[in-house]
């Protein structure tokens, strides 16, 4: 037979993987990889390693607040009391 061209041998392969699967790759929503300075790197590492902390930070203090059945409310140690001397009056 006559010999394929990449292009026919391409598409062939390609029907032949449809027939036998079903799974497909996903679409590249991202735009490919690229180099990076070590600088760069190194400023994005620990840019992510701080936000991480931060994150698992709040995410303590949130299971210590539910384990210790802590609720956050207002204060006002005066209470209602505090705002009734408060009333704004003319000196006239």
């Amino acid at each position: 037979g006559s010999p394929m061209t990449p292009e026919e041998r391409r598409l062939r392969d390609k029907k032949h993987l449809n027939d036998i699967t079903a799974a497909r790759l996903p679409p590249l929503h991202h735009a490919p990889a690229k180099l990076l300075s070590i600088e760069e790197s190194i400023a994005i590492q620990v840019q992510q390693k701080e936000a991480y902390e931060e994150m698992q930070a709040k995410l303590a203090a949130q299971k210590l607040a539910e384990r210790l059945n802590i609720k956050m409310t207002r204060f006002e140690p005066e209470g209602e009391a505090s705002m009734q001397y408060r009333e704004v009056r003319d000196e006239d």
